[in-house]
């Protein structure tokens, strides 16, 4: 039986290549899927020969520790690509590791459909070319991107953002806040200080200060703090109640959140949960980041909007009394402030497209692996 071959290096990646393998499965197509990924995608049917556990490193600096096991692994791919099995290689996000991995199925001849693609429009805009020679098929998440990458002779499609399947469960306000027992008259800040061990080590003790100068300002004030599953967060140095693994329940309960830059500002802006923006980083990376970095914005929120939408405080602006300043008015709900973003956040989740990312990058794999084994496509 030949292989749809999938690699997703981080958290995120694991549950988007999820949905993807379980929707390839549930067509009945005769392939057997195999990979690099996480618990959610052994639980959607992929059988994996390394785990996210141990790839998930950020930044510019922290990779280079881990570049011998890099090595190993990208070797291990190169095998299997090179073994005659693989009908289909797809790659999510990940990229300083799946752009090599591209490379190596497109000198093999194995048709590649990437998903979630780097992001070049933020740095490293030479990486367009080499998407040009090694992708057969890109499937981008945020509405700008498929034209970029059209320009630069890339055969992309926008397929909607893959957030907008997991809000299809979202609950409403009120049973959201039920669920982390919060009365009808209470006011709720949520904190998301990442899910990585180095973003929390960053981010916590700023976060925290900030909820407690709050707290000092409002003493009813409820805070709570986002958890990943795989991530420890030192309970001597949060006094507040963690909730794992429930981010679009959080957002949805709260009344504002606290971010780090990523991800979870989109997941805001899907959940209409007013947000400001903090990230802080190693001076060295800061430097890198600022020599490599061509936009303006950190949160994808506003690089979607292509403005200023949530506010956001950037290494040494991460100051406790600055970001309660900016996070005051959001937790009001009859101010002016968070009436206005509220209907910008509107505004920026409809540019996003509609659920069924995962459906249809599913289509797109099936029908290249089909044409690469000579199968009939429908």
């Amino acid at each position: 039986m030949r292989e749809i071959l999938f690699v997703a290096g981080e958290v995120s990646g694991d549950l988007h290549a999820a949905a993807v393998a379980r929707a390839i499965g549930a067509s009945g197509a005769p392939y057997a899927l195999t990979g690099i990924g996480g618990d959610a995608m052994r639980e959607a049917g992929v059988a994996l020969f390394a785990h996210t556990g141990s790839l998930a490193v950020m930044g510019f600096i922290e990779p280079l520790k881990h570049v011998p096991r890099f090595f190993r692994l990208r070797r291990e791919v190169g095998r299997r690509i090179r073994s005659g099995r693989v009908a289909l290689v797809i790659l999510i996000d990940y990229a300083g590791f799946n752009m090599r991995v591209a490379a190596m199925a497109s000198a093999a001849g194995v048709p590649v459909l990437y998903y979630i693609t780097p992001q070049v429009w933020a740095s490293r805009p030479g990486r367009l070319a080499t998407l040009a020679r090694t992708v057969t098929k890109a499937a981008v998440i945020l509405p700008f991107e498929e034209r970029l990458l059209r320009e630069h002779g890339i055969d992309a499609t926008f397929v909607g953002h893959p957030l907008l399947d997991r809000a299809l469960a979202l609950p409403d306000r009120a049973a959201a806040r039920e669920a982390l027992g919060v009365g009808p008259g209470e006011r709720l800040l949520a904190l998301f200080p990442g899910s990585r061990a180095q973003e929390i080590a960053r981010h916590l003790d700023p976060f925290v200060a900030t909820a407690l100068e709050l707290q000092r300002r409002d003493p009813l004030l409820r805070v709570v703090v986002s958890s990943a599953p795989h991530v420890t967060i030192p309970l001597e140095r949060c006094p507040f109640p963690l909730v794992h693994s429930a981010s679009f329940q959080i957002l949805r309960a709260a009344d504002a959140a606290l971010c780090k830059s990523g991800t979870t500002t989109l997941e805001a802006t899907i959940a209409l949960c007013p947000l400001v923006i903090a990230y802080r980083t190693s001076a060295i990376e800061y430097a890198v980041a600022r020599r490599l970095v061509r936009i303006p914005y950190i949160g994808l929120v506003n690089i979607v909007a292509g403005r200023e939408v949530a506010r956001e405080f950037v290494q040494d602006a991460v100051q406790p009394r600055a970001l309660a300043d900016a996070l005051q008015p959001l937790l009001d709900p009859h101010s002016v402030q968070r009436k206005a973003l509220v209907s910008q956040l509107s505004a920026v989740r409809d540019t996003l497209g509609q659920p069924g990312a995962a459906a249809h990058v599913a289509a797109m794999a099936l029908e290249l692996a089909a044409r690469a084994v000579g199968m009939p496509t429908r």
